[in-house]
C-alpha cells in the first residue's frame, strides 16, 4: 500500500489522486459507448458531461462527508475543508451532486434525463468501484477492529492507523469495491433484456443502497448513530432503496410506459 508516487520537489504526487481521476476517466469511457451503441447521438456530450458530472461528483462527496459526517471537526478547521487526502468523501453526496448536474446538462441540451441516466448508472458503479481503490491506497473509508489476527493493518503514515492504531481492520472499502463490481455485471445483464425506461438506473440505486447498508456494519471511519440504531449512510442507503424500489415498480405498471430493449440495438 503506498500513497504516494513520487515528489516533484516538496509536492507528493498520490495515488489516491491518480486512481480517483482513473476512474472518473474510465467511467466516462464506459458511458461513451453505451451512448454511441444506443444512436441517438448522445455520446458526443458524453466527454462534457464527464467533465461537469466528475468534478461535481468530487465536490459533492467532499462538502457531504464534511457536513454530515466530520462538521464537528471542520467547523474549527475551515482551511481543511478542501484536504481530500485526510479522507473524508462520501460517494452519496458524489453521485447526488454528479447526477444534479448531468440532468441540469441534460436539460440544456435537450437530451432525455431518465434515458441517460440509464445509460450513465453502469459507468458509475464502475467508477464507485475504482474509487474505492483509491480508498485502500489511500487507507480511508477503513472498516472497524476485526478483534482478531485478521484483517487489514494499515502504515503508520494513513488515518486507519491513527484512528485504530496496529488493529486488524476489517476490509470494508474492499468488499464494497468487489460488490460493486458485481452490480456493473448484473446492470450489463438487465441491459440485455427489455425493460423499461429508467428502470436500470432504479436497479442501480436499489443494488448499491443495499450492499452500503450491509456494509455499514462492518466501516469504522465514523461511528455516529442516528436514533441510537443506524449511521447517517444506512439512513441514506434506506432513503434510496425505499424512492428507487417505488420506482422500479411504478414504471413497470404504469400505463403506456415505453420499454428500452437494448438487446436489439447493435
Amino acid at each position: 500500500m503506498h500513497q504516494y508516487l513520487f515528489y516533484i520537489g516538496d509536492f507528493p504526487i498520490r495515488v489516491y489522486g491518480l486512481v480517483l481521476s482513473l476512474s472518473i476517466i474510465l467511467a466516462t469511457g464506459v458511458a461513451y459507448y453505451f451512448a454511441k451503441q444506443d444512436g441517438r447521438g448522445w455520446h458526443e456530450h458524453i466527454p462534457d458531461m464527464g467533465i461537469y458530472c466528475g468534478f461535481a461528483g468530487l465536490l459533492g462527496a467532499r462538502l457531504w462527508d464534511v457536513f454530515f459526517f466530520d462538521w464537528s471537526y471542520y467547523q474549527n478547521h475551515l482551511t481543511e475543508i478542501f484536504n481530500v487526502w485526510q479522507g473524508g468523501m462520501a460517494i452519496q453526496g458524489g453521485v447526488t451532486l454528479g447526477v444534479i448536474t448531468g440532468i441540469i446538462y441534460c436539460k440544456k441540451n435537450n437530451i432525455d434525463v431518465i434515458a441517460m441516466m440509464d445509460i450513465c448508472a453502469p459507468a458509475i458503479i464502475l467508477g464507485q468501484a475504482l474509487g474505492r481503490c483509491a480508498n485502500l491506497l489511500n487507507g480511508d473509508a477503513f472498516g472497524a477492529p476485526t478483534g482478531g489476527n485478521f484483517g487489514i493493518i494499515y502504515p503508520s503514515t494513513t488515518l486507519a492507523y491513527h484512528t485504530y492504531g496496529a488493529q486488524p481492520l476489517w476490509p470494508a472499502e474492499v468488499w464494497e469495491g468487489q460488490l460493486d463490481m458485481v452490480i456493473f455485471a448484473l446492470l450489463l445483464i438487465f441491459r440485455c433484456r427489455q425493460h423499461i425506461k429508467g428502470q436500470c438506473f432504479a436497479l442501480y440505486v436499489m443494488l448499491y443502497s443495499a450492499a452500503r447498508f450491509f456494509l455499514e456494519n462492518f466501516r469504522g471511519d465514523y461511528n455516529n448513530l442516528i436514533f441510537d440504531m443506524f449511521k447517517s449512510a444506512q439512513v441514506t442507503a434506506l432513503i434510496g432503496f425505499t424512492i428507487a424500489l417505488i420506482a422500479f415498480i411504478w414504471l413497470q405498471l404504469r400505463p403506456n410506459n415505453h420499454s428500452s430493449d437494448n438487446s436489439a440495438k447493435k
